[in-house]
């Protein structure tokens, strides 16, 4: 369903992007931000997913600032790999990448974002300091805790897992308590719950959250 294209940031950064588009009309647009493992097959199969419901999804390729068609496997050399890979794209330089993928979509009507991991995260921060976006989704970004100075301008929807061994439940609490503002939910879950070839996916948690997920983008 979808097809690479390439995308150039402001500060003249060229990458690549996975697009997919509904078959009919669309219902606006949705950047979909990925994991520590690149654009993988089951991110893109995220943004496939979108464009089934109805949206203009698109991911752009966070890794192309170090080299171009990373994909990694959720073991633990995939784990590895991906945290070092991650702490070399500084969240400005990610975030300007987002930004690109925001202009070249915005023609579809309202931009949302939605992250997952590390681009839960980079979702959140996209909901603070990025314009031209309507709303936001983070599912499970453990960077949250530490941006609590930061401030969403946005309607921003957060979903955690109680079980996850990478976000404490602490951590949770302080999102919680410095933004009472957001729509934050606890499933009863570790990381990762909402990746069907992890094995911490949790199909009766990954449900629920696309629902209120789908019910936040549409306004219910």
């Amino acid at each position: 369903m979808g097809e690479r294209i390439n995308l150039v940031s402001d500060d003249s950064h060229n990458f690549n992007a996975y697009v997919s588009r509904p078959n009919g009309d669309t219902k606006g647009a949705i950047i979909v931000v990925q994991e520590i493992f690149g654009v993988n097959s089951h991110i893109r199969a995220v943004c496939d997913q979108y464009a089934d419901l109805g949206y203009t999804a698109i991911v752009p390729a966070l890794f192309d600032r170090i080299s171009e068609g990373i994909e990694l496997q959720y073991d633990t050399d995939g784990v590895q790999e991906g945290l070092k890979l991650k702490g070399q794209v500084e969240d400005a330089a990610a975030l300007k990448d987002i930004a690109a993928a925001v202009v070249h979509v915005a023609s579809n009507g309202p931009v949302a974002i939605v992250g997952y991991c590390w681009g839960g995260t980079l979702a959140f921060l996209a909901a603070c300091d990025l314009g031209g976006i309507s709303k936001a989704i983070g599912y499970y970004g453990g960077g949250i805790a530490k941006q609590l100075g930061k401030r969403p301008q946005i309607p921003t929807l957060l979903h955690f897992g109680d079980s996850d061994g990478s976000i404490p439940m602490e951590d949770v609490d302080l999102v919680t308590k410095a933004h009472p503002e957001l729509e934050i939910h606890v499933y009863e879950a570790g990381h990762g719950f909402n990746c069907d070839v992890r094995g911490s996916y949790d199909k009766a948690s990954a449900d629920l959250a696309l629902d209120r997920t789908l019910k936040f983008l549409e306004g219910a």
